[in-house]
């Protein structure tokens, strides 16, 4: 069983869904960054999201759009990501997906990702501008089952093609909770329940909901539908407001505690 598979029976049992969280890695600076990442595991993240920056997003909102250009000024790419998450592993078992465009994985070379992502101790990637028709040239060199393609399912998706694409799914399933990029606002719970229910029909692995999430008061409603909730923008939001301040963690601890609280029904 792997960390991930591990992360959601255990939540299972306890009667809790998953709080997934993202943040741009190295956003404002690497070490602020695993000071922050820290406190969120610490705080009952259960999965967490690293962020690749990138410079041209076709899916972030501006919120981690700035986070990609902070990250990015400070030095960060793909492998000071990986050397990041080497240094996360020492500390936590919370599993930890990648979060990125294909471009810098094509640039990094697609052999050495896959070998270097397991060997820092990632489980898993979600690649937001991989078509899943294209993904075999990624996961064809792929050994085992020991890291995971995480796959986005879009409200617009039709229901063939979501079935498809559930068919296909390891680790866990991200579906969009609106059209928009990251960080949009106008949450209609009643539809997040239709499109879930759609694609859980077609899914032997779990369902989470990710855009626009940023109260307890939208996780507690989210949990109610679906397997998990994930946040990025919120997150991205308050290390922007609170860059500079030696608290920056400890609010971040404290944002990540209360949206736990809130999977717990």
């Amino acid at each position: 069983m792997t960390r991930i598979e591990q992360s959601f029976a255990r939540l299972t049992d306890k009667g809790e869904k998953a709080l997934v969280g993202f943040v741009t890695a190295g956003d404002p600076d690497m070490e602020t960054s695993l000071s922050i990442v820290s406190a969120m595991c610490e705080n009952g993240m259960d999965i967490l999201e690293l962020g690749v920056p990138f410079s041209d997003p076709t899916a972030d909102g501006p919120v981690i759009q700035r986070s990609s250009a902070r990250a990015l000024k400070a030095g960060m790419n793909l492998g000071r990501v990986l050397e990041m998450t080497r240094q996360i592993r020492q500390s936590s078992d919370v599993p930890i997906v990648l979060f990125s465009y294909y471009n810098p994985i094509m640039a990094y070379g697609i052999d050495a990702f896959y070998k270097d992502s397991v060997a820092a101790g990632a489980d898993g990637v979600l690649v937001v501008d991989l078509p899943p028709e294209e993904s075999d040239e990624l996961t064809g060199a792929w050994a085992g089952g020991d890291f995971s393609l995480i796959r986005l399912v879009a409200p617009t998706t039709p229901e063939d093609r979501m079935q498809m694409i559930a068919g296909g799914a390891s680790g866990f399933l991200y579906m969009v909770s609106m059209t928009g990029v990251t960080g949009s606002g106008g949450l209609d719970f009643t539809q997040i329940g239709e499109y879930v229910d759609k694609l859980k029909n077609s899914a032997d692995v779990p369902v989470c909901v990710g855009f626009g999430i940023s109260t307890p008061a939208d996780v507690a409603a989210v949990s109610g539908i679906a397997d998990g909730v994930v946040i990025g923008s919120a997150f991205e939001r308050t290390i922007e407001e609170n860059e500079g301040s030696a608290d920056l963690p400890a609010i971040i601890g404290k944002q990540t505690a209360a949206y736990k609280e809130a999977t717990r029904g």
